[in-house]
């Protein structure tokens, strides 16, 4: 993947110029106000003695300052803020053996050379020994079942949410909204609907299933539930569910870039409360970036369920995916570098383009375009473990360090691409290492089909006080050395 700044987008040039001018142009207004304030009240000082009445310009004056002052408040978008997250932890019974997994693809009656790929890419993946599946996705044949599929959303999204309403004490009538993401199983009634049954919510919660999306979908969930919150009253809550469902979706095909989704994709959810009440709350959400390319072909087909030529349904990675991954990343931190870097990181990375651009210098000449300090703006990367290859992009170009990089990279590792849910295992990693601490900023960065990049910037305010129970039982052996390859 090509570095974001290379080619540095002009967008973000004129958005910094624009930026500087706004802040230049405010400041001259705001002196001049200033000045004017303080001669209305000489002026004042000098005739009150003398006057009953005081000047009418000073009544108008604070009327508008008023006004103003009110129309700001009533306009501006409520904070919103994350209470608390649950993510699930498969018990033993689901862990995937590689050797026995090995013997799984033998008895799917696939040939040896794909038996030989297939392996040799999972000893490559950055997984690990402990990642899950669904029973009937670990043994032949695997059997397409609704029931089952039904089966495998309750008991992740159920136990989530009872972990999550464990956590904060919250009660099921208190749920304004509910938000589910899930891309590949959709049932009726939907997944959304499950959980009003289930927990007896309200009749008038706007609960809304969101599915297609991809791996970036729980950004996209998180973003929805933001916006619908700030039109609610003060202190709504939303409860966002993020899983994939795994039953009924392993390819049994031979289409090599259809087989790789098999060896991904692994068993997962999480459960978020979001509020626009500040009590209790453990983080902020600051800003949310959303950016897709699906406008390119390339980009909108990168990731494309459909039947190979044998008529067998499965989901097709294409071998650009790491390159169009890089793009989209590209066009999310050109947005997202503004809000993100302070003042000093943004001017640096300004002059660089400028003399790059402007003075055309030549890169021969030894010449390198700036490559910003995001670890001064960010003391937690949560990058989606869509596989080891695209961690490695995304540290490569955001010229992160290993220790960055580790929650994804560990995440990975213990359970695998468990698509949108992913982030908050990165999160709940970071937090059971008891590294977070308050004021803390955290950067997560979702990619998914379509082909989008999605970002959310995280404060702090209160960490946790002990392990997520996903990684209450294993922490203790995080970090590790993940570069050995996995005996298969």
């Amino acid at each position: 993947m090509c570095s974001w700044w290379q080619g540095h987008n002009i967008k973000y040039l004129s958005q910094l110029v624009n930026n500087c001018i706004i802040f230049a142009a405010t400041m001259r207004v705001t002196t001049a106000v200033i000045l004017k304030a303080t001669q209305i009240y000489q002026y004042w000082l000098l005739f009150t003695w003398s006057a009953t009445t005081p000047p009418i310009y000073l009544l108008w004056a604070f009327l508008l300052i008023t006004v103003i002052t009110v129309k700001y408040l009533i306009q501006r978008p409520s904070t919103v803020y994350l209470v608390d997250y649950a993510c699930f932890g498969p018990n033993s019974n689901f862990h995937v053996d590689p050797s026995s997994w090995a013997e799984t693809l033998r008895l799917s009656f696939l040939d040896d050379d794909t038996i030989s790929f297939l392996t040799k890419i999972f000893r490559r993946s950055g997984l690990g020994s402990e990642t899950c599946l669904p029973c009937v996705n670990s043994y032949p044949p695997q059997t397409h079942s609704l029931r089952l599929a039904r089966g495998e959303a309750e008991m992740v999204i159920f136990t989530v949410i009872d972990d999550l309403f464990a956590k904060t004490s919250a009660k099921a009538h208190n749920i304004d909204i509910l938000i589910v993401n899930c891309s590949l199983t959709t049932m009726i009634p939907s997944m959304a609907d499950m959980i009003v049954n289930r927990y007896k919510l309200r009749s008038d919660t706007r609960n809304v299933h969101l599915s297609g999306m991809g791996c970036s979908a729980g950004l996209i969930a998180v973003g929805l539930a933001r916006n619908l919150l700030q039109t609610m009253p003060h202190g709504a809550r939303a409860l966002v569910v993020s899983t994939e469902i795994l039953t009924g979706n392993f390819y049994v095909g031979k289409e090599r870039s259809m087989q790789l989704a098999n060896v991904l994709f692994r068993m997962g959810g999480a459960a978020v409360l979001l509020s626009t009440s500040r009590d209790d709350a453990r983080f902020e959400l600051t800003h949310i970036v959303r950016k897709s390319t699906g406008a390119q072909d390339s980009a909108y087909r990168c990731v494309f369920q459909e039947e190979d030529g044998e008529g067998i349904l499965g989901l097709k990675l294409s071998k650009d995916l790491v390159a169009i991954a890089g793009a989209a990343l590209r066009a999310n931190i050109t947005t997202a570098a503004p809000v993100v870097l302070p003042f000093s990181e943004q001017l640096l990375l300004f002059l660089s383009s400028i003399a790059q651009k402007v003075f055309i210098i030549r890169k021969s000449a030894g010449t390198k375009q700036y490559v910003p300090n995001f670890g001064s703006a960010v003391e937690h990367f949560c990058i989606h473990a869509g596989g080891r290859a695209v961690v490695d992009a995304v540290q490569r170009s955001l010229n992160l360090s290993d220790e960055q990089v580790e929650p994804s990279r560990m995440t990975l590792h213990r359970f695998g691409n468990t698509s949108s849910s992913s982030l908050w295992y990165e999160m709940a990693y970071c937090e059971a290492k008891q590294v977070m601490r308050e004021g803390d900023r955290v950067w997560m960065i979702g990619f998914g089909s379509g082909y989008k990049c999605n970002s959310a910037l995280w404060k702090c305010i209160l960490p946790a006080r002990s392990a997520d129970s996903a990684w209450a039982n294993c922490i203790h052996r995080y970090p590790m050395d993940v570069t050995k390859q996995v005996s298969v």
